[in-house]
């Protein structure tokens, strides 16, 4: 009995819905390069954007209606509401790359929610791992941020120049103390770097191991007001983490922006 248990909790693994799962690997210069179900969704994400964006935005409409209103109304607010209060003149110029990650991460988090894998496990028969949650992936996370942190140190040294950029990162402070508030401030601008990478890694990887601990409650006690509280529980969470989903796109994007007021303003 107890070896039972202990091989029904193996199966019922949470983590086992969102880490990486190799599909195939390819041969490259000698080496091996894993292909995973991560890699996957973000080509997918990818797609979805570049064909249904043009679709629900081909036409031009004086009065806008449907999907072009709502994606309208998120493009302004995030332009006007979200990056001119720190960007101010500037905006034009980085809102491209800003409604890009906002929309891209919002797409990966929302495809993260999709049952795909029981989807295609009900019409091919077998178990698979071809989707899952690409921002539950710290590599996929810590690229996102990466690009975010070369773009505000880049966006710095454009608007001021390579030496007066460096130069701004410590505050007026006596000349004792320079080097060290510099140190200081190079560290911080690191933090921002793991603070965008791993919030968005965690709270998305936290959301989907509940969610899967929940289900997995219905399979380990198999009774039915387990059942109905779990299914319950669940339906109540995933309309929490569809909250999360637009929230964490929303906090990428919101702090991203804040950095790159910080680089490129005159009075930091």
């Amino acid at each position: 009995m107890a070896m039972y248990g202990t091989c029904l909790l193996a199966k019922l693994n949470p983590l086992e819905h969102v880490i990486s799962h190799e599909l195939f690997s390819v041969s490259i210069m000698g080496k091996e390069l894993a292909f995973t179900n991560h890699m996957l969704m973000v080509g997918v994400g990818s797609i979805v954007l570049m064909i249904a964006l043009p679709l629900v935005i081909r036409k031009r409409q004086l009065v806008p209606n449907g999907f072009y209103n709502i994606i309208e109304t998120i493009c302004v607010f995030i332009r006007e509401d979200v990056c001119r209060p720190f960007l101010k003149g500037h905006t034009d110029r980085y809102i491209g790359y800003l409604w890009s990650i906002f929309f891209f991460i919002l797409t990966l988090n929302l495809l993260g929610m999709v049952p795909f894998n029981a989807a295609i496990g009900i019409l091919i028969g077998e178990q698979n791992n071809l989707s899952g949650a690409a921002t539950a992936n710290l590599y996929v996370t810590g690229a996102l941020a990466s690009f975010a942190f070369l773009l505000f140190h880049a966006a710095g040294i454009y608007e001021k120049g390579f030496v007066k950029y460096f130069a701004t990162l410590a505050p007026p402070v006596p000349w004792p103390m320079m080097p060290f508030m510099f140190f200081m401030e190079l560290v911080s601008s690191f933090v921002r770097l793991f603070s965008l990478a791993i919030r968005l890694f965690a709270n998305i990887l936290a959301g989907h191991i509940l969610l899967a601990v929940l289900l997995g409650f219905i399979i380990l006690f198999k009774n039915f007001m387990v059942a109905f509280s779990s299914i319950l529980a669940t339906t109540l969470m995933s309309l929490l983490e569809i909250f999360v989903a637009f929230l964490q796109a929303y906090i990428f994007t919101f702090l991203t922006a804040i950095f790159i007021g910080f680089a490129i303003n005159e009075e930091h």
